[in-house]
């Protein structure tokens, strides 16, 4: 193999190719590409790993001179004799931007017939999303995002909304996510931008925990302008500030750590109404009535893994891994550590940090229960981004320890961060609920997620009494 044809799979393993959909005119009307007596639909590439609505946007109108707006991924029906490695992207038409770099045109699709496609699969295709977007339309409080001119509306109503806050939309979007239940589109204003985001299942929760962080910890968690109950859905203000994600500023990370701490304190007196918006409990006794039963499910899940390494967990082990879980959980219990807010997807990425506020994003993942899972989250990403430096580690541990030193000794802090390795994997895995869903636990992705997990835990426990401070008994 040379070394072009060697590149070019290099690309092609790194993207994928998606054919776009593009209607107009309520579904009347269809973009196409000809191809001799034929057509062939739009295509794109999208890298892997990157977000699918925004890069299709991105390369129509770069591409094709054409902003769309993505509804939804249809429903393909692949036969045995067609590659199904196809993907489709079904898009509503806003308007024309640039010449695209091949000739485009719109046919009525009342005068398209399979035959007028080079492959098959794309005529079925748009017939099908054809009638899902009617489903849509008659479903539109799940599924509102999946039916036409839903951005359009949701255009107007946002320039509505910021127009008595002084701002004025300029007709710039970005469209980071799309299905028919979830949306998160990005506004560019005369001023600062404005997001609208969605929900639906089975995120559903992050609305009313999303309002209430807003009401509770205005300091702490974007602005909301205004809400969509209809849909789970809010416009907020746009954070100022270094996402955490795209710095190894340390000083920023230690910002970071100090804000989590702060906001933690500042819930405790908060945690009741938490759990009544819909936060995951996570307390010790909720985690401690869990370990029996997860551990259950992965010994089962060991029992069906077909390759070796990595080795799995026997019955014995998996016991002694119950065993030293709940000896922690019970430490915890026992040290008055406060209940507070967390959250179980605290990565740098849904942080906005600047030298005098931080504020924290996407709470899909909150819990109320031990603290420190969501440090051990923050320090895990930390030590990627500084590559093990345990130096910088200890002032990171020190600017999270230093808010709970107000409350508690700091050596009762430091202990409780010995055991909160082990208890944050154990509460990662267990209090996302996915370890008891039977549709997920058949998906072999997903089963070997959660072994992993699970060897990871075996691998904290083994740790532990080399973590643990001399004061434990």
């Amino acid at each position: 193999m040379n070394r072009s044809a060697a590149l070019e799979l290099a690309r092609q393993s790194e993207c994928e190719t998606y054919r776009a959909i593009v209607l107009r005119q309520k579904g009347r009307e269809l973009l196409l590409v000809r191809a001799d007596t034929r057509f062939l639909l739009p295509s794109v590439e999208v890298p892997r790993w990157q977000r699918i609505a925004e890069s299709v946007t991105a390369a129509m109108k770069s591409e094709w001179g054409q902003e769309v707006i993505c509804l939804f991924i249809p429903d393909v029906a692949f036969s045995a004799n067609h590659d199904n490695r196809i993907n489709y992207q079904v898009a509503e038409y806003c308007r024309s931007v640039e010449k695209p770099r091949k000739p485009t045109q719109w046919l009525p699709i009342s005068a398209l017939s399979e035959g007028s496609f080079v492959d098959w699969l794309d005529y079925s295709t748009v017939l099908r999303s054809l009638s899902e977007c009617d489903v849509n339309a008659r479903d539109l409080s799940a599924r509102a995002f999946g039916s036409f001119g839903w951005f359009e509306q949701l255009t107007k109503w946002t320039g509505e909304v910021i127009e008595s806050k002084g701002l004025h939309l300029n007709g710039k979007f970005c469209q980071l996510n799309a299905s028919p239940s979830f949306s998160l589109v990005r506004f560019e204003t005369d001023g600062p931008a404005i997001w609208f985001k969605a929900v639906g299942k089975p995120n559903l929760r992050e609305f009313p925990i999303t309002l209430a962080l807003a009401r509770l910890f205005p300091e702490h968690v974007p602005q909301v302008l205004a809400t969509r109950p209809d849909c789970s859905g809010w416009l907020a203000l746009e954070v100022q500030g270094t996402n955490l994600g795209e710095t190894r500023d340390t000083t920023l990370w230690e910002t970071a750590a100090a804000a989590l701490g702060e906001l933690q304190i500042e819930s405790i007196s908060k945690r009741a109404s938490l759990l009544d918006t819909g936060a995951r409990d996570l307390t010790v006794a909720a985690l401690s009535s869990l370990v029996r039963p997860f551990l259950e499910v992965m010994g089962q899940l060991m029992e069906q893994q077909s390759r070796v390494p990595p080795l799995a967990l026997s019955g014995k082990e998996l016991a002694s891994l119950g065993e030293r879980i709940q000896d922690a959980l019970s430490l915890a219990g026992e040290r008055g550590i406060p209940i507070t807010l967390g959250h179980l997807d605290l990565n740098p990425g849904n942080i906005i940090v600047s030298p005098n506020s931080c504020v924290f994003l996407d709470w899909a993942e909150a819990y109320v229960g031990y603290p420190f899972f969501s440090f051990e989250y923050l320090l895990e990403h930390f030590r990627r981004a500084v590559r093990d430096d345990r130096a910088l580690e200890e002032r990171l541990i020190g600017s999270y320890a230093s808010q709970w030193g107000q409350l508690i000794s700091p050596s009762v802090v430091a202990e409780n961060l010995t055991f909160a390795p082990l208890l944050a994997v154990f509460a990662y895995a267990a209090g996302s609920g996915m370890w008891n869903d039977q549709d997920r636990l058949r998906d072999p992705q997903i089963a070997g997620y959660l072994r992993g997990l699970t060897r990871r835990m075996s691998r904290e426990a083994n740790l532990l009494n080399d973590r643990r401070s001399p004061c434990v008994g």
